[in-house]
Formats: structure tokens, C-alpha cells, sequence
């Protein structure tokens, strides 16, 4: 028998976790600098957390019980729990709260088809601040994220939730859902074969073509008839736009996200490099969520995005990650039998330098053979420590 992980997870080899561990750390640096926290949340979650008030499908999560039958899921996203955290764990703070997360998550294919269950994400959450400048901060932060890993050809699709569903408004109810559905699937046929009015159909066409240079696209949907809260919101869309100056951007109002949780900004991070277009990321605003876990209902706005980290490793290899995994300084060999000891001490002695790598040879084999593994293994010295504790320092032949 083979064994295998089961279906939908893999293993991570040590030059994976190398590249991924790179991602990570350059990622953490940035938000360290903006000031952002780490925050970790369990990986199980009762399932009507999960369900963020019926944003998330049941489906697509991975579900069991446990002993009291309760049902539990693994979560498929972290937004959820660090909101269900915030209201419960962490009553009586100041905001705005900055967090930041780097976990595994897990989420079930409705596709039919067998696949990946487990993903990595990094990503922030931006809890207690509205309004314009939070928005400015959450997506210059992330612009700051992907400059830092040296990502180059990506670009930003910009979005608004409450103006695309008060856009959306003036279609019949039962069929307001078939239109947001043909809009964010770009299905023009569908869309012109829905039971529309000439008016309405003339309308959703033009929804459907909402995308491109913001400027432009501002300029039309300032050209419908919209009421005062939806030209405030459009206000709004058009001084962040400003305020984002070199972020390469494209306005998308059609652009819906998976998760049904948002209030108002979304946005989503896409890569356009020689592996092919990749989503890297998205986010946007939940001001309603952190309400629906507040012991008193109290409503508390949110804005935050998460980073795909599988997507960012394929985007980066070719050209940022590292294409080895590290390498040892010392490789530290005792003579014989009775110098294992002060071999133990020499290493241990060594490693007082936090930044040095250093390892003990274990199979007592000839001075040739260690030093042909250490040319192999690109160890830079090898210290040969006798009985008494002395050491001969010899530097490798380089391959």
C-alpha cells in the first residue's frame, strides 16, 4: 500500500515551506510597519459562526461534530472568526483595532470535481474605522504588501456593493438576482434573454459595461438618474480613486464577491505575469458583520482583504522566491567515540550566534566521505572537535 494525503491536501516539502516562509515574513514586515497586529483564531468554529448570518453557503464548508453533536466546521475564511473575536474576546478595547492573520484554510468544492480543500492566506482586518481615509489605508496597505514581495504587473479591480445592489434595485425582485448573476459572469446572451423591459434591458446592458478606466466609468454612472444616497456613495468612490494616485486601478460595478458579506468597498488584487492572470487576492468592507456577533447587536464597520498565498508562490517563482532551501554554516564532527561530547559542546557553542546554522555529522564515517557530504550539502566549514575538545576549522572545497 502507498500512502497518500487524502484528497484535497498536500505536503509541503522544505524548499515549499522556504518559499513560503519568504512570502510570509515580507508580508509580516509590512505589517508590522503599519502597525497591525497578529491575531489567531481557531481553526474549528461553531458552524453558525461560520455562516456570517447566511453570507457563506454550508456547503462549502468542511463540517463534523463533536462530542455533543454540535456541528463544527473548518473555516473557510478568517473574517468570520476575527469578527466573532473582536466582539466577544476583546470587549472594552479602543479603536480602531489593527489585526493581522497568517493561517490554513479549508473550504469544499461545489464544482463536483475532486481538488484542494486547503489554502493559505495572510491578510488584515481594519475593525472600528469608516469612511474614506480607512478605505485609502487598507488598499495602499495592500499595494505596500505586493510592492514589498517585488511583484510586478498586477493591478487592482475596484468595486462599490451598496452602489451595485441600489443599481441593481429597479429590476423585478425575482429576477434582480439572474441579473447580478449574468453582470458578474459577463453573460451578455443571458442577460438580453432575460424577461426585461426595453428600458430595463437597455439598463442592465449598461451596468454590464461598468468597467475600465475609473474616470470613465465614473463619468457614465454620473450620467444616470440616481438619488442622493447613490450619487453620495458615487462622491465617495471618486476622492478614494484620488487618493490612490499610482495604484493601478480598474472600476469595476458589476464586480461581486464570493463571500455576501460586504457593505461597500470591494476589490480584488489580479497578476497578469507570464504564468497567466491569477486572482492574488481580494476584500472589501463589512460594516454589518461584527454586529451580528455582538452580544448587544452593536454594529462596529470593518474593512479588511486577504492575500492568496498559493497564488502569490506561483506568480513569485520564477523570479523572487529562493531556489534553495538554506543552507549550514558548520558542520561540526567529532573524531571519535569519546569526543562526542565536546563535539555536542562545540555545536552547542556555535549556535550562541543566532544566525549561524550548524550541524552535528552522525554516522562516523571517514574524513573523505565528510567532506565530499559537506561539499554536497554546500556547508561552508567543518570543525573536527577531538576528546580533549579541541577543534581543526577546515572551509570546504567549493563544488
Amino acid at each position: 500500500m502507498i500512502y497518500q494525503p487524502p484528497t484535497g491536501a498536500r505536503d509541503l516539502l522544505p524548499l515549499d515551506v522556504a518559499q513560503k516562509c519568504w512570502i510570509e515574513q515580507h508580508l509580516q514586515q509590512v505589517f508590522h510597519r503599519w502597525s497591525y497586529h497578529r491575531i489567531i483564531t481557531p481553526t474549528l468554529e461553531r458552524l453558525d459562526t461560520l455562516m456570517a448570518g447566511g453570507a457563506i453557503q454550508p456547503e462549502t464548508v468542511i463540517q463534523l461534530r463533536d462530542a455533543e453533536e454540535a456541528v463544527l466546521g473548518l473555516r473557510p475564511e478568517l473574517t468570520a472568526s476575527i469578527a466573532r473575536a473582536a466582539v466577544t474576546r476583546m470587549a472594552g478595547v479602543t479603536y480602531p483595532q489593527r489585526l493581522y492573520y497568517n493561517a490554513n484554510v479549508f473550504r469544499r468544492r461545489q464544482d463536483g470535481f475532486n481538488g484542494q480543500h486547503e489554502y493559505y492566506q495572510a491578510g488584515v482586518e481594519l475593525l472600528g474605522g469608516s469612511g474614506l481615509l480607512a478605505d485609502a489605508e487598507v488598499i495602499l496597505l495592500l499595494a505596500d504588501c505586493l510592492n514589498s514581495l517585488g511583484l510586478k504587473h498586477w493591478h487592482l479591480i475596484l468595486g462599490e456593493a451598496e452602489l451595485t445592489r441600489s443599481l441593481l434595485a429597479v429590476f423585478p425582485v425575482p429576477l434582480q438576482e439572474q441579473v447580478r448573476h449574468c453582470i458578474a459572469r459577463l453573460d451578455q446572451v443571458a442577460l438580453e434573454a432575460l424577461p426585461l423591459s426595453p428600458e430595463l434591458r437597455a439598463r442592465a446592458l449598461a451596468l454590464l459595461n461598468l468597467r475600465g478606466n475609473p474616470a470613465a466609468v465614473l463619468q457614465q454612472v454620473a450620467s444616470l438618474d440616481l438619488a442622493p444616497a447613490q450619487r453620495s456613495v458615487l462622491n465617495n468612490l471618486k476622492s478614494l480613486v484620488e487618493l490612490l494616485g499610482p495604484v493601478p486601478l480598474t472600476l469595476d460595478l458589476s464586480l461581486i464577491q464570493t463571500f455576501d458579506y460586504y457593505t461597500g468597498l470591494i476589490f480584488e488584487v489580479v497578476s497578469e505575469a507570464d504564468t497567466g492572470a491569477r486572482v492574488l487576492g481580494q476584500g472589501g468592507r463589512y460594516d454589518q458583520l461584527l454586529g451580528l456577533y455582538h452580544p448587544q447587536g452593536q454594529s462596529i464597520p470593518g474593512i479588511g482583504f486577504c492575500l492568496n498565498l498559493e497564488d502569490l508562490h506561483q506568480v513569485l517563482l520564477p523570479t523572487q522566491l529562493p531556489q534553495q532551501t538554506p543552507v549550514s554554516d558548520w558542520l561540526v564532527v567529532p573524531e571519535s567515540s569519546q569526543a562526542i561530547a565536546a563535539a555536542l559542546a562545540h555545536a552547542q557553542q556555535l549556535r550562541t550566534d543566532p544566525l549561524l546554522r550548524v550541524e552535528i555529522d552522525l554516522l562516523s564515517r571517514p574524513q573523505e566521505f565528510v567532506r565530499e557530504y559537506a561539499r554536497l550539502r554546500r556547508i561552508a566549514q567543518i570543525a573536527w572537535v577531538d576528546a580533549q575538545g579541541s577543534s581543526v576549522v577546515e572551509p570546504t572545497s567549493p563544488d
